[in-house]
């Protein structure tokens, strides 16, 4: 494993491009590390290598599998102890702005606009220190359940996550995904109760995905509802499975699915709109997609949750994390609820951070 993080501070120190990242319950880290500094876009999604999507899906990119080293080790979770920081509260400047925006998307669906919308908020947070590869050292800890990564490309910046969320995994033309939404937050019990609200929200995800692959694929299958944690967050979630047909192929898939309604809403198109003219930040690559892309004949691809960038001014001698949250929205959504799930879902990131 030191290898990896070795060669990762070395990229960094070159301005190189890599990426470094463990897939769930795995305990395989893998690395690519690329040889120069070309920015490479994703174009037909036969390439092969990591890929790296806006929420937008306007840009894509992608970290060539010919271009870079590719390095893999075992990752042993030492559990090493490490300071779990107390977790400071955010403005009421904040709070009023994120449940006006959760007022403002349920009116629009109790007059019809769209069933659901997911409104997502953005905190910069400054950090007294900050080490690149200490802080994935420490998501690699405290998340073996969720898709870790390390990302840096000196044209797209830093990003670091542990989404819980897979988009796609396919094989020649055998896929899953997953319907993932419902928020709750993890306590001593271990009875979860979920409300209308959290369960017809999950729903609508899973009958939407279902919906369009009817139109592109076979044998779809569907799992029962169960209960997943990530982190200290508890979600429902529901496998699905199926065949493409002939006609279609990874490229078509992708983009049916991305943006799902679990970080969209529905109908997509007008969800997508309201939060493109109401967010009042740019979502970039939170809620995008990445992952390994036809590796070995295999596809992964996973949406960008719990994640972070990071900012570093050198002239200023400045760090920040840009967290990003985002809540479900449906008729049932009480504002002041949304904002706890948003304030939950930011300990992701911060309990990692120094600040």
């Amino acid at each position: 494993m030191k290898i990896i993080l070795d060669k990762a501070a070395l990229q960094l120190e070159k301005n190189l491009p890599f990426v470094v990242y463990k897939k769930p319950e795995s305990q395989n880290c893998i690395g690519f590390f690329q040889k120069n500094d070309a920015l490479f876009e994703l174009e037909n999604f036969s390439e092969k290598g990591f890929a790296f999507a806006t929420f937008n899906g306007n840009q894509k990119y992608i970290i060539p599998a010919n271009q870079s080293e590719i390095v893999s080790a075992i990752w042993e979770n030492a559990h090493e102890n490490f300071v779990d920081n107390e977790l400071k509260s955010n403005s009421d400047f904040e709070k009023i702005k994120f449940t006006d925006l959760v007022a403002k998307g349920i009116k629009s669906i109790e007059n019809n606009e769209f069933n659901k919308v997911v409104l997502s908020r953005k905190e910069t947070v400054n950090l007294n220190r900050f080490d690149l590869i200490d802080v994935f050292k420490k998501l690699l800890q405290l998340y073996s359940s969720s898709f870790v990564y390390c990302f840096f490309h000196p044209k797209l910046g830093t990003w670091l996550g542990a989404t819980p969320e897979l988009l796609l995994k396919a094989e020649d033309s055998v896929f899953e995904t997953v319907s993932l939404a419902g928020t709750q937050k993890h306590t001593n019990t271990n009875k979860i109760i979920w409300h209308n609200k959290e369960i017809a929200e999950q729903l609508y995800v899973t009958d939407y995905i279902v919906t369009l692959l009817d139109k592109v694929a076979t044998k779809v299958r569907i799992s029962k509802p169960y209960n997943i944690k990530a982190g200290n967050i508890w979600h429902i979630k529901t496998n699905i499975s199926g065949v493409l047909n002939s006609s279609f192929g990874l490229k078509k898939i992708i983009e049916l699915l991305h943006p799902t309604p679990a970080v969209c809403g529905l109908p997509m198109d007008k969800a997508k709109d309201f939060i493109l003219e109401n967010e009042n930040y740019e979502r970039t690559f939170y809620t995008g997609f990445l992952g390994e892309l036809n590796i070995e004949n295999k596809t992964e691809l996973f949406v960008n949750l719990r994640c972070m960038e990071i900012e570093i001014d050198s002239k200023l001698a400045k760090t920040q994390a840009h967290l990003f949250m985002g809540c479900g929205i449906t008729k049932d959504s009480i504002p002041e609820k949304e904002w706890e799930e948003s304030v939950n879902k930011s300990f992701t990131m911060k309990r990692v951070l120094e600040y």
